[in-house]
């Protein structure tokens, strides 16, 4: 061999096969890794997503890494053998980031899973559902997330100005009416002004949707979103009240009008317009945006007690409970904010319980806080627990087939919502369970 052949060897073909060995190692500890954080997961029964969520065909997944290094949350996914693999399934919240990053179409995003199936109102591409002229965006279409919902309002409105520039107007009857002021009834709102729409925003209780109802201090994550009117709404991590704030002043600005404490009661056909009757009164729309949330009805115990007025379904203010001894029950993630809330206020004792035998629905931020209270003694959590009976001054819990005795002063459960189905179904609105579909 030469001269020159050793010198090319020493100055191109080692270094690379350096390199290459150098990174063989790295993504194999990376491998290792991954591995034992989806095995504890898998371990711990932290197996079912939440909400939507990737399914990766490993046919197309060429192992890039593209859709892990998109996942804000940074965990949900990682490289195993070569492919990309849900390592922390109950810590996706539905960004869809992953999907668009992955170059070789191998992710598709779905609702539900084999064993979980979940129930969402049919809507089409352009938002409208089966029934035409009613249209659905946000949470009550499985789309939970701040951003989605902001995205949603804005592109449903989008498709009804389009759809409705076919047809001609009429005296007296709106082009749209919005029901709920959330997330997306809000985006909604400012899409209809820009369009310069006949609208009426109708809103049960008070602005904001669910976000009204979070904590006191809970901060919110979201991403950016555009708002009509207003521009890109550019949150990372966010107070509920500095969100609030930050909408109030966007419907100052643009002037959105809203009729607050006035729920829907039915929407019903009439000639070739909707006829929305409220406890008020009644309105007639060529077209209905729903934008409601799918927990307007909490889900319920059905147990003795629970008509007792220390029961709620919702923690605002945590210091309200100062000095007593509350049991908050669920185990998703505002159960878990709940508990993780109230373990700070002065004196108060705090006992969580869950049917489930881990916090598998709620974030690992969450369950983190939770368990340091544990740990540190403030907090008891009671799983594989159901409630039986509520008492004055106390609660009884089943677990395992035994009875046990809790001093309570007040009792939030935290158990989801159900689905408005009676209110979709009487709409003629169809609503599919999703098993792991698209």
């Amino acid at each position: 061999m030469t001269t020159m052949s050793y010198n090319l060897l020493f100055i191109y073909v080692f270094p690379l096969l350096f390199v290459s060995v150098v990174y063989a190692l790295y993504r194999r500890q990376r491998e290792q890794k991954n591995l034992a954080l989806q095995k504890d997961e898998f371990d711990a029964g932290l197996i079912e997503p939440p909400s939507l969520h990737p399914r990766i065909d490993p046919a197309k997944c060429l192992g890039c890494g593209a859709c892990v290094t998109a996942c804000p949350e940074q965990t949900v996914l990682g490289l195993i053998d070569g492919k990309a693999q849900l390592i922390a399934p109950t810590r996706c919240i539905g960004h869809g980031a992953c999907k668009t990053a992955c170059p070789f179409d191998a992710i598709s995003l779905v609702f539900g899973t084999e064993k979980r199936g979940m129930d969402i109102p049919f809507v089409q591409p352009n938002f409208e559902t089966n029934v035409p002229g009613i249209f659905i965006a946000g949470e009550l279409g499985g789309m939970g997330l701040i951003r989605n919902a902001v995205e949603q309002g804005r592109q449903a409105m989008d498709a009804i100005s389009g759809k409705l520039r076919q047809a001609l107007k009429a005296e007296g009857i709106y082009d749209v009416v919005i029901i709920g002021a959330g997330p997306a009834g809000f985006s909604a709102s400012l899409a209809a002004i820009a369009h310069k729409l006949n609208y009426l925003t109708l809103e049960q209780e008070s602005f904001g949707g669910m976000v009204a109802h979070y904590p006191r201090g809970k901060v919110v994550m979201t991403q950016p979103a555009e708002l009509p009117l207003i521009g890109k709404m550019d949150f990372r991590e966010i107070s509920k009240e500095g969100l609030l704030e930050f909408w109030q002043k966007a419907r100052a600005r643009a002037g959105v009008r809203i009729s607050f404490n006035e729920q829907v009661e039915r929407i019903f056909k009439e000639d070739d317009h909707w006829v929305i009757k409220t406890f008020k009164g009644e309105y007639k729309a060529r077209a209905v945006l729903l934008a409601i949330g799918r927990r307007g009805t909490p889900r319920k115990l059905g147990v003795p007690g629970e008509e007792k007025s220390k029961v709620v379904y919702r923690l605002i203010d945590p210091q309200q409970y100062r000095s007593m001894q509350v049991l908050v029950v669920g185990g998703g993630d505002s159960a878990l904010e709940a508990a993780a809330s109230l373990v700070d206020v002065e004196k108060t004792t705090v006992t969580l319980s869950y049917r489930g035998d881990a916090f598998g629905r709620a974030r690992q931020k969450n369950r983190e806080k939770v368990q340091a209270a544990s740990r540190d003694g403030r907090l008891k959590s009671i799983l594989r627990s159901n409630v039986k009976e509520i008492r004055d001054r106390e609660v009884v819990l089943e677990q395992e087939g035994r009875e046990l005795i809790v001093p309570n002063d007040a009792v939030i459960v935290c158990a989801g919502g159900i689905l408005p189905a009676v209110f979709l179904k009487e709409t003629g609105v169809e609503v599919e369970t999703k098993y792991g579909t698209a």
